[in-house]
């Protein structure tokens, strides 16, 4: 079992930003991918940006050059720098890992609000 802790969500104006974080504990396979999704209100959940244990990162168009993962490996550690945010990123952000072998696993989520 793996499990996820998020941290760093809030609220936040208008080209504020905020820093996302998440551990990962339990039996982790060494090759994964670990990574965000968001879900706005009456929307489907999308990716946000993931980043696999080689480096390899993955963005969504609407994020680019705002937003940067980065993860510390030996901690099973990911982040989220958020910056320029806009209205439209709000939502609550997921942390999610999936191992190259096993099931994958999802926080609970942490609410990100960018005020006008």
């Amino acid at each position: 079992q793996v499990q996820l802790a998020e941290s760093g969500g809030g609220l936040v104006q208008v080209g504020g930003s905020l820093r996302l974080s998440c551990a990962a504990s339990g039996s982790i396979f060494s090759r994964n991918i670990m990574g965000w999704y968001r879900q706005a209100p009456g929307k489907q959940r999308e990716l946000v940006a993931s980043m696999s244990t080689d480096g390899s990162t993955n963005y969504a168009d609407s994020v680019k050059g705002r937003f940067t993962i980065s993860r510390t490996n030996a901690k099973n550690t990911v982040y989220l720098q958020m910056s320029s945010l806009k209205p439209e990123d709000t939502a609550v952000y997921y942390c999610n890992i999936r191992p190259f072998l096993g099931p994958q696993y999802w926080g609970q989520g942490t609410q990100v609000t960018v005020s006008s």
